[in-house]
């Protein structure tokens, strides 16, 4: 049987985080156009219960700050305040849940949250870009969230970090265990 190519599928089997990137990022007129296709993940009520906080150029040494403020030694400080320096462009990724909404509970808002930002690492890789999402205990730092303009009602889920991949990819590490992740219902057969 020949195989039809499809990019959508290549895209999915081929994405890999890139720990450190380089430029070029994504310009503005391209990450919108890449956001806004991003933006048709699956999102019950179509709330888009979330928000994209551009860091690029000497903001991300700011961030750095804030990172290194909020750190517990000195020596964590060093390291955090040099974390955002791993890529040109940085999305922080806001989850602004609809609290009480009748129809759409918040777990569902954050799983839109994830959809989107999921199908923006993909959309960003079949552009030729590479993209990691990074989180750890700094996203409840309130230094952090006052330097990002982060709400009381909003979460702060971390960030994409995004550029062009400096190393080619790694060996795929990942295992192939999916087929045991299934389990079938079926009746009839």
């Amino acid at each position: 049987m020949t195989r039809t190519p499809n990019p959508v599928l290549d895209a999915v089997l081929t994405r890999r985080s890139a720990p450190r990137m380089t430029d070029p990022a994504p310009d503005p007129g391209d990450l919108e156009r890449l956001v806004q296709a991003a933006a048709t993940a699956p999102d019950h009520g179509r709330l888009r219960p979330w928000r994209l906080v551009a860091v690029t150029g000497d903001e991300r040494a700011r961030l750095g700050d804030a990172l290194a403020e909020a750190a517990d030694s000195p020596e964590l400080a060093r390291r955090a305040s040099a974390k955002p320096l791993r890529a040109p462009l940085l999305l922080t990724i806001v989850h602004r849940p609809v609290p009480d909404h009748p129809k759409v509970p918040e777990w569902e808002q954050l799983a839109a949250t994830t959809g989107m930002v999921t199908t923006l690492s993909l959309l960003l890789h079949s552009h030729g870009f590479a993209s990691i999402w990074r989180t750890g205990a700094a996203v409840q730092a309130p230094q952090v969230h006052k330097y990002l303009g982060v709400d009381d009602d909003e979460q702060l889920l971390g960030w994409l970090y995004v550029g062009t991949r400096c190393a080619p990819d790694a060996t795929d590490r990942r295992p192939l265990d999916t087929p045991a992740r299934i389990t079938w219902h079926t009746t009839g057969i």
